[in-house]
């Protein structure tokens, strides 16, 4: 029996949708409230207006996925739900960065991981950045809420073997560990997060928000490309969208023009400054695309006896912030420890090699495990993230330069994931990295590690998590918007997304977004309604 289709249900029940990739003429279309993304923020964002009686419009660069379209195929999701195909990098091509484009956002491809902002991350904030109002007592009730709304707890099944891993080298090291709480509700246990739930457990914004908005009236504009803001700048006064073909790759020629009393901002950590580049938004302190923060991370392979199966299960069920404070909050630069899902595409890649070898370790998936380690960074004068430009076309790119502040977190992580594998019972331990070797023995290990050459292509680095570029901060001096979101210069622009964390935050952000999205959208709520 086929597992039904809230999403369908719904466009056939009359919910208003624009398929951008099918106007035969330009558009426009006016709202209350304009929300330029469809992610954690701008989707929480979109159903707390709809549902004060703002008449909201969500537009979404991506296409319109749902769940009869996920068929648990890397081929088809990897090109269809990821930002440029998953194939988004670093300017030098270094770094592999993970962020989801579909209706939903990332929110629709993670691996369902829900941590609340650390309170060291928030105290740093009100600190050194001039954030007010997001402490850890404010931003508490908010965290409580999202995580009843949207089913986000403990995981409550034992860990995969994959995850197994992780717990066991934790508990013979005497390491800090815990459960992971995930947003699902009626999960299968699958591990095919990443490629869109078929079953509507995760409680992603396609599954959740977005249905919502649409309940109440809003509108959904999808593969259409936020080009630029028209503003004098003090206010802007229209946003014009370019129309894409129905894979999201190429303008079809149309172009969509947006009104809205105000305008909600949530691309993420690299496309909402980039928007903000494209339509030459006032910038008098240099701050726009700045701090833009990855949670830079390397990896650690294993090979067990035992079949460790990476590819099934709740794909992220343990981690350890053993390492994550253990120098202070702005001393060298801590970690988190966590599990990925190796499916074969995503593992052929990671793991390296071609011909023989790449055939030999592929052969060896079912026995092979990994580890990430995510690196905090942002807190200390020698990490200073990256800066987005943008290219000659106008796309936006990430410079990330790798610092050795950043290489020193490197080593450390290789160190600390070997020392938990080999513990958990590995036979071979394999850095990640182009220039390592399977050790069979810890010390083996060790002294390769500490011989490795920590540079760029030399390591195969990733992140899932873009954050910064807009930061927050009450003196405009230091921060693109102040602690409500509110832009510094453009008084009807707001901002909801990632790209507001001063720093990264050293945990998987997405209930981060969604708690402060939702406190910002509930200020916003109020001064609209107070303008009105």
């Amino acid at each position: 029996m086929p597992v039904p289709d809230p999403f369908r249900q719904g466009l056939e029940g009359g919910w208003i949708i624009h398929d951008a990739s099918r106007l035969e003429q330009d558009l426009t279309l006016e709202a209350d409230v304009a929300v330029i993304g469809s992610g954690a923020g701008g989707a929480t964002s979109a159903q707390m207006l709809s549902a004060a009686g703002f008449k909201v419009l969500l537009i979404e660069e991506g296409p319109l996925k749902t769940s009869s379209d996920f068929h648990l195929l890397e081929n088809e999701a990897y090109a269809s739900l990821y930002q440029e195909g998953l194939g988004r990098m670093s300017k030098d091509g270094a770094i592999t960065i993970l962020q989801g484009r579909a209706v939903g956002g990332t929110t629709l491809v993670n691996w369902t991981s829900s941590f609340r902002t650390p309170p060291e991350t928030l105290a740093h904030w009100a600190s050194a950045h001039n954030v007010s109002g997001l402490d850890e007592t404010q931003m508490r009730p908010w965290f409580e809420r999202i995580e009843q709304e949207l089913g986000i707890s403990p995981w409550g099944l034992p860990p995969n073997a994959n995850n197994d891993v992780l717990r066991r080298g934790c508990e013979q090291l005497g390491y800090r560990w815990a459960v992971i709480p995930r947003n699902v509700r009626g999960c299968w246990n699958l591990g095919y997060c990443g490629m869109g739930c078929p079953v509507n457990a995760k409680q992603s914004m396609l599954v959740t928000r977005i249905p919502a908005t649409l309940e109440q009236g809003g509108e959904l504009l999808y593969l259409a490309r936020a080009e630029r803001f028209e503003h004098n700048g003090e206010r802007i006064h229209g946003l014009t969208c370019q129309a894409l073909d129905s894979q999201g790759i190429h303008p079809s020629g149309r172009q969509i023009r947006i009104r809205a009393r105000h305008y909600a901002l949530a691309g993420g950590g690299i496309n909402s400054p980039a928007l903000l580049l494209r339509s030459a938004a006032p910038d008098p302190h240099g701050r726009l695309g700045k701090r833009t923060f990855l949670h830079l991370v390397n990896f650690s392979a294993a090979r067990f006896n035992e079949r460790i199966d990476p590819y099934y299960g709740a794909p992220q069920s343990i981690y350890s912030d053993h390492f994550q404070w253990q120098g202070g909050v702005d001393g060298p630069i801590g970690y988190k420890l966590e599990v990925p899902p190796l499916h074969p595409a995503l593992a052929s890649t990671l793991l390296g090699g071609y011909g023989e070898d790449n055939a030999r370790r592929m052969a060896e998936l079912p026995h092979t495990h990994v580890m990430l380690a995510l690196l905090r960074d942002g807190f200390h004068p020698q990490s200073q993230g990256g800066t987005v430009e943008l290219r000659g076309d106008g796309s936006p790119v990430l410079d990330y330069p790798l610092t050795g502040y950043l290489y020193d977190g490197l080593r450390r992580a290789y160190r600390s994931m070997t020392q938990i594998q080999f513990a958990a019972g590995a036979i071979q331990v394999t850095p990640v990295h182009s220039d390592a070797s399977a050790a069979s023995s810890l010390q083996q290990a060790l002294a390769m590690i500490d011989s490795l050459r920590l540079e760029p292509f030399r390591m195969r680095l990733g992140s899932a998590h873009v954050m910064g570029g807009c930061a927050l901060g009450n003196d405009p001096r230091q921060a693109v918007c102040d602690s409500l979101g509110r832009h510094h210069q453009l008084e009807n622009l707001s901002i909801h997304d990632g790209s507001l964390f001063p720093t990264s935050i050293g945990a998987n952000p997405q209930l981060s977004v969604y708690a402060i999205s939702a406190m910002l959208s509930e200020a916003l709520i109020a001064r609209l309604t107070h303008s009105a």
